[in-house]
């Protein structure tokens, strides 16, 4: 999505503060209403439609509203993107698409050039009556058991699927990324697909973690995602998940990447 925003002339800073404040604001009620209109279809859908028919309408609704999500916020001018390198993955193989997770938008990102991409989430959101319709409906991958979900994203990749996973499991609390946990060496391993690594760089903290929803960021935010190495399904489990975290740090030591607020481990 390389939308180019024209720029204005300077604003006054009190005028340019009032002005950034809504472009944040109204973006976030954009997805939140989004959210909302999708889940009041999806509640029925889940339980009128088959399985297969009702995952490929799930995840491809999704797709296009976060692709329309993020063309608004190149249109106020709050972002630039530059998401284009993730087209050249579409059609190919199944794989686990492994991405760098600086901030909360990055699934984001990454679904909004993948149609039909399997995600695995956590299971509060999935269990939430209203967040989690639309990812039921889409039959997103539950984190809660890790037995059930290796099952599930081997199965799901078996079926033709790209799989989401990003490696640290939760947003990066430190720099450049956090500890790489194994159930990505698990799944690729069992599954016998290839990770495909992705950096995911920003020049804002917005969104990373112990970032308060609704404080303001400087705008626009740039948003740009590169393809990194593919590694081969691995036969050690320990050694890849060492392989690949290594790999990272070294090759995202000059990435432009915010610095988490915190570092507290819980899952999101």
């Amino acid at each position: 999505m390389n939308d180019d925003v024209i720029r204005a002339a300077p604003m006054p800073g009190r005028l340019r503060t009032a002005w950034d404040a809504a472009r944040v604001y109204f973006g976030l009620g954009v997805l939140g209403v989004l959210g909302f209109l999708w889940s009041l279809l999806a509640v029925p859908l889940y339980y009128l439609l088959p399985r297969r028919l009702g995952q490929a309408l799930g995840r491809g609704l999704i797709h296009h509203a976060f692709r329309f999500y993020l063309r608004t916020l190149a249109v106020i001018g709050a972002c630039r993107f530059d998401l284009s390198a993730l087209d050249a993955l579409r059609g190919q193989a199944p794989m686990i698409i492994a991405p760098n997770h600086p901030t909360l938008i990055d699934a984001v990102l990454v679904i909004s050039r993948l149609p039909g991409l399997a995600c695995i989430m956590k299971a509060s959101i999935l269990d939430n009556p209203s967040l989690g319709a639309g990812a039921r409906l889409a039959r997103y991958i539950r984190n809660d058991s890790l037995r059930n979900m290796i099952n599930l994203a081997v199965a799901d990749l078996h079926e033709g699927h790209h799989l989401l996973l990003f490696p640290e499991g939760t947003r990066s609390t430190r720099l450049p990324i956090g500890a790489v946990r194994g159930s990505v060496g698990l799944i690729a391993k069992q599954a016998q697909v290839p990770v495909q690594t992705v950096f995911i760089e920003t020049d804002s903290p917005f969104l990373a973690k112990g970032w308060p929803l609704f404080r303001r960021p400087l705008l626009p935010i740039t948003y740009r995602l590169r393809l990194g190495r593919r590694f081969d399904a691995p036969q050690d489990v320990q050694t890849f998940v060492a392989e690949l975290e290594a790999y990272f740090r070294c090759a995202l030591a000059d990435a432009c990447l915010p610095a988490p607020l915190t570092s507290t481990q819980d899952d999101d």
